[in-house]
């Protein structure tokens, strides 16, 4: 054996190995996580002890307002351990929060669903830049990629807006989400027919 294969054979030993275990990325309802599905199957595939998880993911965010969103991921390792990682809420839930909507707009290019000032922006890049994949980014950075989010969402950011024509803008609002509402029925219903 040559002295390049020597060299390299030790190397091999060296290099730690690749974890291969399983990684699970999804978002749960904040203290309402339960054994039944979704959650509980995706636990049950990757031996996780499902009673034990959900206690421990309710008593982790027993002081969030309940059902709020939170992106969880969960590393499984082959002794069938875990390690609990829960983020932030949701950008969208922020925004459509600051907002003041339900849903964003089904044609974000063409109808605007609400409106947040740079302050509203702004203090939710603060909270998010506590998030572990945005910790390295700046504050500038966090902004324009929620502008970006705010933007596919419907949701206009402008400097400052009047509180009273602002609440008008929702009531106008309300009935074209219900019209939009009344047509996806309609599709669906027409869909229905044709397929029976």
């Amino acid at each position: 054996m040559s002295k390049a294969g020597i060299k390299l054979k030790s190397m091999r030993k060296i290099v730690a190995k690749v974890d291969h275990s399983s990684k699970l990325r999804t978002n749960i309802p904040a203290g309402m996580a339960m054994a039944g599905p979704p959650l509980g199957p995706v636990l049950g595939q990757r031996n996780i002890n499902i009673a034990a998880f959900c206690k421990e993911f309710n008593e982790k965010t027993k002081d969030i307002k309940e059902g709020i969103p939170l992106p969880c991921r969960v590393h499984v390792t082959s002794d069938r351990n875990y390690e609990l990682v829960i983020h932030q809420p949701l950008t969208t839930y922020f925004l459509k929060q600051a907002a003041g909507i339900q849903r964003g707009a089904m044609h974000s290019k063409l109808e605007v669903a609400g409106k947040i000032t740079l302050k509203h922006l702004y203090e939710i890049a603060k909270i998010k830049s506590e998030d572990p994949p945005l910790a390295l980014m700046n504050l500038q950075g966090i902004c324009n990629m929620l502008v970006g989010i705010a933007r596919s969402c419907g949701i206009q950011v402008v400097r400052d807006y009047d509180p009273k024509e602002y609440h008008q803008f929702l009531e106008e609002r309300k009935l074209v989400v219900e019209a939009q509402k009344q047509e996806l029925l309609e599709k669906k219903n027409a869909r229905m027919l044709r397929t029976s």
